[in-house]
């Protein structure tokens, strides 16, 4: 296929095994994976086999919800991706990191180490972290507001960007006869001086092979578009039906563009979780056998958590109360809670029947079928307005790993939908995007990100 023609972006998102909450309770699975990184490592050899675009590790610094439910222990991301990078070649790895726990420096040093480790492989998914009990971790007795998190978070990635730009690219000489490594006047401070931060830089870092890491960012709400319609290059979403993922993909389109971005700049990956047989009976069956493994009891009491309601006010077979918090009220996580709740209206869920669905993708679109349906219903997402690519979620690891790279990536690639092999090397260069230039140079400064 030409690199003219628009081509699908795939992206696995890895969670120990699988993202089904009950899979580590299936025979195959290993309940240890989590802290393994040998699994890893085999799951992104698997991934690049496939020619994705990236894999990706969520990540938050806090144990959410009842600890004895399902494995929640976590190695540190950016320290998992040095390991894969070692066993992989091509394969971009992108690694979520705060920017409400965590300061500019500390990140932008971490993600450029990452960037030179990997060849120019890194992507940073910025996220504003939800929630009282993380912020009881760094001594604060409640969570920031929304709004808070997100003008810090605006500030942090300037910040970042200022330190990856502290030194030009032509910065380190390494003339041995002169004597001279660095010409110092192309490293400079940052001085920077704003609400949240005061940072004199330079980094201590050489700017790194891609420039900056792939930006990723992954909230819906109001505040989260805005974040990404000025700063991220990728964005994952959760979208449960066509309608509203054209409207999320148009509405994020267009702010991109009034905030003086290339569109095409952005691209748009909503989550599925496919659970793939070689028959529709038999997928539906293997869905249910993992549905059947949630304990409802433990699951109730989460989505009484998130809905901000106790959990005696939702009885299982009984659909969700009439009067729930509006979403204005919600501080964390505003458009899941919202997501949810449509869901369970949409379709007259019962909290039973929500549970099993939000079991398989916590409001990821779930998906079960054969190979041939799977590409369909990529490919009808892809081709109408509602996504750039799809963040790949297996339910299962590795089997639904493999079974999607084995088995629906061939029917992609026969369809003239994705890519046959790597035509680059750097993460940037999978999804197509530009190495950015450094806003200090010279006349250049003006065309990159603010």
């Amino acid at each position: 296929m030409s690199n003219s023609e628009r081509t699908l972006h795939l992206n696995a998102f890895l969670m120990s095994t699988g993202h089904h909450e009950a899979s580590w309770r299936l025979p195959e699975s290993n309940p240890h994976s989590s802290t393994d990184v040998r699994h890893y490592q085999n799951l992104a050899r698997i991934a690049e086999r496939g020619t994705f675009d990236s894999v990706f590790f969520a990540d938050s610094p806090v144990i959410y919800g009842n600890v004895g439910r399902r494995p929640v222990g976590k190695l540190e991301p950016t320290v998992l991706l040095t390991a894969l990078a070692a066993a992989t070649e091509k394969i971009g790895l992108i690694a979520t990191a705060s920017t409400t726990y965590n300061d500019p420096f500390n990140l932008a040093r971490r993600f450029a180490s990452v960037d030179f480790v990997s060849g120019g492989r890194a992507g940073w998914n910025v996220v504003t972290t939800a929630g009282p009990d993380a912020a009881r971790n760094f001594g604060i007795e409640d969570q920031p507001s929304h709004a808070s998190r997100y003008e810090r978070a605006a500030e942090f990635l300037d910040v970042a960007g200022k330190l990856w730009d502290s030194w030009d690219d032509d910065a380190v000489l390494a003339d041995k006869a002169a004597g001279v490594w660095v010409d110092s006047d192309r490293v400079r401070a940052i001085e920077h001086e704003g609400k949240h931060f005061k940072v004199k830089g330079p980094l201590n870092v050489p700017r790194s092979p891609q420039g900056y890491p792939l930006i990723v960012q992954a909230g819906s709400s109001e505040d989260g578009k805005d974040l990404a319609a000025r700063y991220a290059e990728a964005v994952f979403t959760a979208q449960q039906t066509l309608e509203d993922a054209q409207r999320f993909y148009a509405d994020l389109k267009a702010r991109t563009a009034a905030a003086g971005r290339d569109p095409k700049g952005i691209k748009i990956l909503p989550g599925i979780v496919p659970v793939i047989a070689s028959t529709e009976a038999e997928a539906k069956r293997l869905e249910q056998d993992l549905d059947d493994l949630i304990k409802p009891e433990y699951a109730q009491i989460e989505l009484a958590r998130t809905l901000r309601v106790r959990p005696e006010d939702l009885p299982l077979d009984r659909q969700l109360p009439a009067d729930l918090p509006d979403e204005d009220t919600i501080e964390g996580a505003k458009s899941r809670y919202t997501l949810i709740v449509e869901l369970a209206r949409r379709e007259q869920l019962t909290v039973r029947q929500l549970i099993g669905r939000l079991g398989g993708g916590r409001g990821h679109r779930t998906f079960s079928g054969t190979p041939e349906q799977a590409a369909d219903a990529i490919q009808l997402w892809f081709e109408n307005g509602a996504a750039d690519g799809f963040n790949i979620m297996p339910a299962v690891l590795p089997s639904g790993l493999e079974t999607f790279v084995d088995q629906v990536v061939p029917v992609l690639r026969r369809r003239g939908l994705f890519r046959t092999g790597y035509t680059g090397n750097t993460l940037r260069e999978h999804y197509g995007l530009e190495r950015p230039l450094n806003r200090y140079s010279g006349a250049l400064a003006g065309s990159v990100r603010a």
